[in-house]
């Protein structure tokens, strides 16, 4: 049995105003879903959904350094929601039933169990087909999973990196699933010196095949969010050419590069479902690792400034028929991530009172 605490408001962040596209709400409604994404730089997590008359329902929690947001609803149910933040990794548990709300609400977030693994700058997560939590620890340059007694166990690491070390060698970002297992990754460059991707920002991007260890796509421009997604027509593997501003896809034969659409602001986070993509936006940073993009070009030939929000592109079209904005102190997104069946989401958080107060209990064991 479910019994949640009355809630308290979740505190607004200052200074933040949210603009949406005018049919943005009905295509949420239509697609049955909500959105999640998160900000770093403001260490928010932010869940997206519908009120009770169709406006847009903007729900929020703090949590440091908010980055990797991975969704898992297995078919026997158990609704989870995982986060990258600082130094740890979050599991949060949906603990309404189905068909049960909660203030209207129709999934809880419950944060129930974190790992502490250090500042590993956790970038993408996703779920192994048991359920198990792979993310690419990008300060040691490799995949992993968290463990119990450590800070994280290594899964795979670029053979081209020599050997594990917390120096961010090849800036590892990206991660994308093929039935529960790794398949490729993206990295900013193909380095095996500390820091050494900042020197290849423009056209060192690349993407690695998990299996053979290969590069099969390169020259890239800051590449993130690999996914392999099939929108009806066939499997394909989609990803942000974040230096560029372009999303498409790459030919995992040839390694061609095929533009869907032009992103104005520097693109990390993508979701897919049908035939949508919802891509994170952001103003590029005003230092070294954001200047002197390709992108910075893109943007002044098309008149555009760079923008903070959620881009959704039709992937038969190419066109943006819907689009989020944010103004004032969140300017950058890293994550985006598609809540199912979802109406309006919520999440407790650690800094208010309601997580003492929310509790559930389990089927009795014997002894």
């Amino acid at each position: 049995m479910n019994q949640p605490a009355p809630q308290t408001p979740a505190a607004q962040t200052p200074a933040l105003r949210i603009q949406a596209s005018r049919h943005f709400t009905a295509w949420l409604a239509e697609e049955g879903i909500g959105l999640a994404f998160t900000t770093y730089q403001s260490g928010k997590l932010f869940l997206l959904g519908l009120q009770p008359d169709g406006r847009l329902a903007v729900h929020e929690r703090t949590f440091n350094r908010a980055m990797g947001l991975a969704v898992h609803e297995p078919a026997e149910g158990g609704r989870r929601l995982y986060l990258s933040t600082l130094f740890q990794l979050w599991r949060f548990d949906d603990i309404l039933n189905a068909g049960q709300t909660h203030q209207g609400h129709d999934r809880l977030y419950v944060p129930r169990l974190a790992w502490t693994t250090g500042d590993l700058d956790i970038h993408d997560i996703a779920l192994s087909a048991d359920g198990t939590p792979v993310f690419v620890n990008t300060l040691f340059s490799c995949l992993a999973t968290p463990d119990a007694a450590t800070s994280f166990r290594p899964l795979w690491q670029p053979p081209f990196i020599s050997r594990l070390a917390a120096e961010d060698r090849c800036h590892l970002n990206g991660l994308a699933m093929k039935e529960g297992r790794p398949a490729f990754v993206t990295a900013v460059a193909r380095s095996d010196t500390a820091d050494g991707w900042r020197d290849h920002r423009t056209k060192g991007g690349i993407v690695i095949d998990i299996a053979t260890g290969e590069t099969i796509a390169a020259n890239l421009a800051m590449p993130h969010s690999p996914r392999l997604h099939d929108a009806g027509d066939g499997e394909k593997l989609y990803l942000l050419d974040s230096g560029t501003g372009r999303f498409g896809t790459i030919d995992q034969a040839t390694g061609h590069f095929t533009e869907i659409a032009f992103c104005p602001g520097y693109a990390r986070g993508l979701a897919l479902h049908g035939r949508f993509a919802v891509i994170g936006l952001s103003r590029p940073r005003d230092n070294k690792t954001f200047q002197g993009l390709p992108l910075d070009q893109a943007l002044a030939a098309k008149g555009a400034a760079p923008r903070c929000g959620l881009l959704v592109v039709d992937l038969k079209t190419g066109d943006t028929p819907h689009w989020l904005r944010l103004e004032g102190i969140v300017e950058e997104l890293y994550d985006t991530a598609i809540l199912p069946h979802t109406r309006r989401p919520m999440a407790l958080g650690l800094k208010t009172d309601e997580i003492r107060r929310t509790i559930s209990i389990g089927e009795p064991v014997r002894l």
